[in-house]
């Protein structure tokens, strides 16, 4: 049984691996900004943690004590072309889903390198692979993410401590249904809003998503880059298979869905 701290688990992604996790016998610590939205998880430890703020942070890794693996899930999503993009807006989003991801990371790794084992997991998308039109902003904040990670995986590694990024594509977890959308006026970049029809039909649930998560948690051997889902693995063959002196657009054969938030 492992100790298993789960960031962003009030809904979606988070939720169902902090379920999945319970299920399968280990102790789930699951953490949200607002606690009250873990009820009805039948988990350890229900604590209040905002990857935007150190102080919550601290005290719930205080709090949660022994902690084997991290899921560092929370994160959010907003649509804009990139000369549509307001700074601030994409200072706040890189804050949300990638420093965020710092600051817990840095907060559990003294109790793994004195043990001498944990396993960091952390929920990437396609879009740390790629870049898709609108999302620019989320990719870029992805890019960041695997980036950190990757290094992560190199330095922590001869300590016992192993990190891991997970990449979906498009998730049915409600994430997407109301999304915040920036747009200049006349939006003369409107011909490149995604189908959702077609974004639909290439998702994934939450549940799947979850269950990857913890087959990694638990898996002999972690690879740096697990995807999750079909048409992830397909995105990202295709995405190697292109030449690097062009952007990769989407090919008639090859499913590119819109990523996910956390």
């Amino acid at each position: 049984m492992a100790s298993v701290l789960i960031t962003g688990a009030s809904k979606g992604i988070g939720r169902a691996t902090a379920a999945e996790f319970a299920r399968r016998g280990h102790r789930v610590i699951a953490t949200a900004r607002d606690p009250r939205t873990l009820a009805g998880l039948r988990v350890d430890r229900r604590l209040t943690l905002d990857v935007t703020d150190p102080e919550t942070i601290a005290r719930a890794v205080r709090e949660a004590g022994q902690v084997d693996v991290l899921v560092s899930n929370a994160g959010e999503i907003f649509y804009a072309a990139v000369e549509a993009t307001p700074p601030t807006a994409f200072a706040r989003l890189l804050d949300l889903n990638t420093i965020g991801a710092l600051r817990v990371a840095q907060a559990v790794l003294p109790g793994m390198r004195a043990r001498g084992h944990g396993r960091l997991l952390f929920v990437s998308s396609v879009a740390g692979r790629i870049a898709l039109p609108r999302q620019g902003a989320y990719a870029a904040t992805k890019w960041a993410l695997e980036a950190l990670v990757e290094a992560l995986a190199i330095e922590a590694g001869p300590l016992g401590i192993e990190a891991a990024l997970l990449e979906p594509g498009a998730v049915s977890s409600g994430a997407l249904d109301h999304v915040t959308t920036y747009t200049l006026p006349g939006d003369p970049y409107a011909h490149l809003r995604t189908q959702g029809d077609a974004r639909a039909r290439q998702m994934i649930t939450p549940e799947e998503v979850a269950a990857g998560i913890a087959d990694a948690a638990q898996a002999p051997q972690l690879p740096l880059r697990i995807p999750l889902g079909r048409t992830a693995c397909e995105v990202l063959a295709a995405r190697r298979a292109a030449p690097d002196d062009r952007p990769f657009i989407r090919g008639e054969s090859t499913p590119v869905p819109a990523a996910d938030a956390n």
